[in-house]
């Protein structure tokens, strides 16, 4: 029996919201495992790209910056135009963009609500359907990975809108496997538990926040980007050929309570 591969040898990803933390971890996870990347941020934030770019561009990958903005339409199209210009082709679709508006659910605005369900679903659906488009039309198939949270499928305190969206994120990731299996193309998500990264630390900095979070992962410690990469980087590679429509929890056993 040959092992499936875990490498991504001859193709290209464009992983969203890559200027800093999960996001640029996942890029150069990509590339240490042979793919080629293009990598976005807003446009406000494109100055974070360039030390991602050139960490890639280092282990002897292709890598482009480019801006993005969900779930604006026009930025989508061009994104997408100039990825395909640039690097030829799209074969890995990562969703990672993504916000959080932490607030008690009595104190959420209209506002905060269309803001992250904006960016965490809306956002993401029109992204996969602009690449969708580009894998149908080039026949070749292809891998979506979306970004989820292990709060897709539990609650938490203050984030009604964000756990509201990444449930919907999760029972789309399903639709879209359902209705691009035809096409052999893969959809699946990742849901990640609480991850330290430099956006996420003054979460970590309340100690009583951080305590109850402890309490709740069995394996004791919160996570590291590392801790999420692999699960990227398999549900994008030959070795995931038959998954589709799954989420795989990369939660230290939050759910398994």
């Amino acid at each position: 029996m040959v092992l499936p591969s875990m490498r991504l040898d001859g193709k290209v990803a464009l992983v969203t919201g890559a200027g800093s933390g999960l996001g640029k971890a996942m890029a150069l996870a990509v590339a240490e495992s042979g793919g080629d990347c293009v990598v976005t941020e807003l446009p406000e934030k494109m100055a974070s790209l360039e030390p991602v770019c050139d960490a890639i561009r280092a282990l002897d990958r292709k890598a482009i910056g480019l801006p993005l903005r969900l779930p604006d339409m026009a930025s989508i199209d061009a994104l997408v135009t100039e990825a395909i210009r640039g690097l030829g082709c799209i074969d890995i679709l990562v969703n990672n963009a993504g916000v959080n508006i932490p607030k008690d659910a009595l104190d959420v605005t209209e506002q905060d609500w269309d803001r992250v369900v904006d960016v965490n679903l809306k956002g993401v659906f029109f992204l996969s359907q602009r690449v969708g488009k580009e894998m149908v039309h080039r026949g070749a198939g292809g891998k979506i990975v979306n970004i989820a949270s292990q709060n897709g499928v539990v609650g938490y305190y203050k984030r009604a809108a964000y756990c509201s969206s990444k449930a919907g994120l999760v029972n789309l990731t399903r639709v879209l496997a359902l209705e691009w299996a035809k096409y052999k193309i893969n959809v699946n998500a990742v849901g990640p538990t609480f991850i330290l990264t430099p956006l996420t630390q003054s979460t970590f900095d309340d100690p009583v926040l951080r305590e109850d979070l402890l309490k709740r992962i069995p394996l004791g410690r919160v996570g590291q980007p590392e801790d999420v990469v692999g699960a990227v980087v398999f549900l994008a590679s030959p070795a995931a050929d038959l998954i589709t429509g799954h989420t795989l929890l990369v939660d230290g056993g939050w759910t398994a309570l």
